[in-house]
This record gives structure tokens, sequence and C-alpha cells, in this order.
């Protein structure tokens, strides 16, 4: 894929599986989500939502640092889950980044074990990381980037407290919300945890408004 500095082994990954050109928004947001800056990225369904996430944390943890975990990626369920994990195992190729996922049905005690044992991703149910991060054991503050797939979907689903909660155990982080729909929930909660987020994939963006908040 064409992207200005992207990692050249993370290019190579994405090439072997199809992926040579990025769509506009994935164009458009690459740089800014590569700084660091917060960020709402609207993508309907198809579009490479979910591609955009895995090589968005690929590229800015690049390898396997510490024991602590530097990425949590929220979904809306199990299958989601599985579709991210595989994700990263298919572009991760060349790298050795450390990644688990986790469901309602998965046994907590285990994936702590796990996770405590040296962990760069986590991925998991906006119920199921609620439930790590209140039993001990879990740490928040290590988190560099904090995403949220699906976030109209989630938010539908009343789950915003949770979001809102785990975003202020962490003291500084990356937040990106990725939407197929720009919701008054998500612009809400944007408001609420990011810092001057810039907006993505919407037909009226405007340049000149891009680092105003919601």
């Amino acid at each position: 894929m064409q992207l200005k500095k992207i990692n050249s082994n993370l290019q190579k990954a994405l090439i072997e599986n199809g992926i040579t050109e990025p769509n506009a928004v994935q164009a458009e947001c690459f740089s800014t989500l590569k700084s660091g800056a917060d960020a709402v990225v609207v993508m309907s369904e198809g579009e490479g939502k979910s591609t955009t996430i895995v090589y968005t944390v690929i590229q800015k943890l690049e390898k396997a640092i510490g024991e602590s975990t530097r990425a949590l990626i929220i979904v809306k369920d199990k299958e989601a889950v599985l579709e991210m994990v595989d994700l990263f195992e298919k572009f991760g190729k060349y790298t050795n980044l450390r990644v688990i996922g986790v469901t309602d049905k998965t046994d907590i005690d285990d994936e702590k074990n796990i996770i405590s044992a040296g962990m760069d991703v986590l991925i998991g149910t906006p119920i199921k990381i609620n439930a790590m991060f209140s039993s001990a054991g879990f740490n928040m503050t290590t988190i560099k980037i904090f995403v949220v797939d699906d976030a109209d979907a989630i938010f539908k689903l009343r789950h915003e407290p949770i979001v809102q909660r785990l975003s202020l155990s962490v003291e500084k982080t990356q937040r990106i919300f990725f939407t197929a729909d720009l919701t008054e929930r998500v612009e809400i909660l944007a408001d609420k945890i990011m810092i001057e987020p810039f907006l993505f994939g919407v037909d009226d963006y405007d340049e000149e408004e891009e680092v105003e908040e919601f």
C-alpha cells in the first residue's frame, strides 16, 4: 500500500494480502493517525475500517516491547474480535507484536495470566474489557493507543460509560473512534474524552475545521 512513510515490513505484508492502494479516507487520515492525534474516522462497512485500525496500530507499535499492553481495541462482538486477530496475524507477519483477543465467553483468569506475561495489543468486547479492568491485574496506564471500532453500534447499546471510564483511567493516550455513521452519541463522547479530534470521512469535511472540537 502506497502511504507516506509507512513501515516497509508492514507495507510488504499488506501487498501480500492484496492491499496495494489506499482508498480516499485511508490516504487522508494516515499521517494524522500516525502522528498520535485523536480522531474520529467515518468509514462505511466494506471500506476497510478494520484494515485501517490494524495497520495503524502496527505502524505505531512496530515491535514487542516489555510486558505492558500498549494498544487497546474495543470491538462490538466475538466475530469482530476474531476478524481483528486474524488481520493482525496477516498484516503483522513481519513483526513480533503479541496480540490477544478476548470475548464475553473466554476465561478471564487465563487471559490475565497471558497478558501479565507480556502483551502488546488487547482486543475485546466492551463488557469483557470492562470486567478485566474492574478486576485486579489489568493496568491501563501503559495504553498508548485506544481504539473503538464500530463506535456507532457500540454506543447504540449504551456502552459509552464503559468507554469513558476506560479512557479516564489512561493518563496519556491516542484516542480514535471508527464509525460507519457520525451519530450524536459518537460526537458527544468524542467531545468528552478527546483532545481537539480530527474528523475524517465526512462529505462536507472542512480542512479549516479539522482541529476544532465537536
